[in-house]
């Protein structure tokens, strides 16, 4: 490099550190390529989360209790002499990859996060350095191999692994837990687990073609290091440098909140789990991740499910602040997703198909707050989109658009397919738009709203930056 690269390589660094850039990210690429790298994440704001492997088996049940899932070995206590005998449980004769591609992408999902290996350290896919696999069970079957191959038939939706730093089974991973008396750590290199854990990333992201995220979890325990995040970061973007990798790759993430404290830090994006941020996070990329009951791996006794209208109303909450929403589904042993879950799945297909322009690609809302319900927007010729989430219709017909100055162009509802128009009016600070007396959907209904020039956001307050954990069944989301 001579020293006007030099100069200009350090020129850039000190742009992104002055925008805010990513620390570790903002080292190996210029924001432009980084943006380039997150584009389609960035627009498809809905993804599916699986978490499957030997736990499906017990189903959450053990020695009379029933409130387990993929915890099941850890808060069970399950020494690894009994919890190995899943192996040979484990055969999901049931398991179709073309069907469950089919049924995220009919939801209007566009990625899928699946458990290479959870931390009971069982892998779903042919690990050649490990015995403990999908491979050592009666199915024999490389069940990533197959997902893959499926989303690659299916087009339209990306293939993501989701990969445990922790691994309650592999005799050098460290600490032990605290009840396993019977597993002393003596002799146990915790360097020669990372080179282990390396061995089966580098079979992830070098068999299973172009992979969209490497989401990694289970880096919370004091062996892992900041450094061993930074290093495995570099690691797997040497492997495939158009991968994404989301922030639990490294060790300072504030708990449930998702958000990384350490600006050094590795990851291209936040993860909150099992709430959504009360206000946006302006210039951060993130991504809430939640069940679709109360476990991520399977308990047959588990019914209690958000309804459909919940899981829209946060899937239009989240996409309003700027984040992602991943929706978790925990299929059976068998292989097949539990019938609630499919259920679901259906129904919100049936509302994307209508509404899904109102998700995709879409921005953060201007606004700070709607009584309403909430709101996306996108950039148009010569002005804005605004798609206006309409949790609680107007009993007057009046849709109130309160702060904004632009000049209305039209209005009309999302699901109608001739876009007839609706009037809007001004009055004083808001735009007025009248509606017909029933919502098209009880659950959303989308009013599109195009207005002249850009959205002044000195004028219309924007979400702010403060953290907050917004339960799951919000009144204004559940009702």
């Amino acid at each position: 490099m001579n020293r006007t690269s030099i100069r200009r390589f350090v020129c850039a660094l000190v742009l992104l550190a002055a925008l805010g850039g990513p620390g570790l990210v903002a080292q190996l690429e210029t924001q432009a390529a980084h943006d380039a790298r997150l584009q389609w994440w960035r627009e498809a704001r809905f993804g599916l989360f699986i978490h499957w492997g030997l736990y499906a088996v017990p189903a959450g049940e053990w020695n009379g209790k029933t409130n387990y899932g993929e915890w099941i070995r850890n808060n069970a206590h399950i020494p690894l002499p009994v919890y190995d005998k899943f192996l040979s449980q484990f055969n999901p004769v049931k398991f179709d990859a073309d069907a469950w591609v089919r049924m995220a992408k009919a939801a209007g999902m566009k990625y899928i996060v699946i458990t290479s290996k959870h931390h009971d350290g069982f892998a779903l896919f042919d690990s050649k350095v490990s015995d403990f696999d999908v491979m050592a069970t009666p199915f024999k079957r490389d069940i990533l191999k197959e997902l893959a191959e499926a989303c690659r038939k299916a087009g339209g939706i990306r293939l993501c692994f989701y990969h445990s730093i922790m691994d309650w089974h592999h005799p050098d991973y460290l600490p032990r837990r605290d009840w396993e008396t019977d597993r002393p750590a003596a002799g146990a290199n915790f360097d020669r687990y990372i080179q282990y854990m390396k061995a089966q990333i580098k079979e992830l992201i070098t068999n299973y073609g172009p992979i969209g995220v490497l989401w990694f979890d289970g880096e919370w325990e004091n062996t892992w290091t900041e450094a061993y995040g930074r290093d495995l970061y570099r690691y797997v973007r040497g492997l495939q440098p158009d991968i994404i990798i989301n922030n639990r790759v490294g060790a300072s993430r504030s708990g449930m909140a998702g958000l990384s404290q350490d600006k050094e830090s590795a990851g291209d994006f936040g993860t909150p789990e099992q709430q959504i941020p009360a206000t946006g996070l302006p210039g951060l990329d993130w991504e809430t991740c939640m069940t679709m009951n109360d476990n991520w791996g399977y308990n047959s006794r588990d019914k209690n499910f958000k309804s459909v209208r919940t899981i829209l109303r946060m899937l239009a909450d989240i996409a309003s602040k700027g984040g992602n929403y991943l929706l978790n589904v925990g299929p059976t042993a068998e292989g097949v997703f539990p019938p609630e879950s499919v259920e679901r799945l259906k129904e919100i297909g049936a509302w994307m198909a209508v509404n899904g322009e109102s998700i995709y690609g879409t921005q953060a809302s201007p606004f700070k707050k709607l009584d309403w319900g909430r709101s996306t927007q996108k950039a148009i010729d010569g002005g804005a989109r605004l798609y206006l989430h309409v949790f609680d219709w107007p009993a007057d017909g009046r849709l109130v658009v309160p702060g904004i100055f632009n000049a209305p162009k039209k209005a009309y509802l999302l699901a109608d397919a001739k876009k007839a128009a609706l009037p809007v009016v001004r009055k004083e600070d808001s735009l007025v738009v009248s509606l017909p007396a029933a919502a098209p959907d009880a659950n959303d209904s989308v009013v599109v709203l195009d207005v002249a020039g850009k959205i002044d956001g000195l004028k219309v307050s924007r979400q702010g930056t403060g953290l907050a954990k917004q339960p799951i069944l919000d009144t204004a989301l559940a009702r």
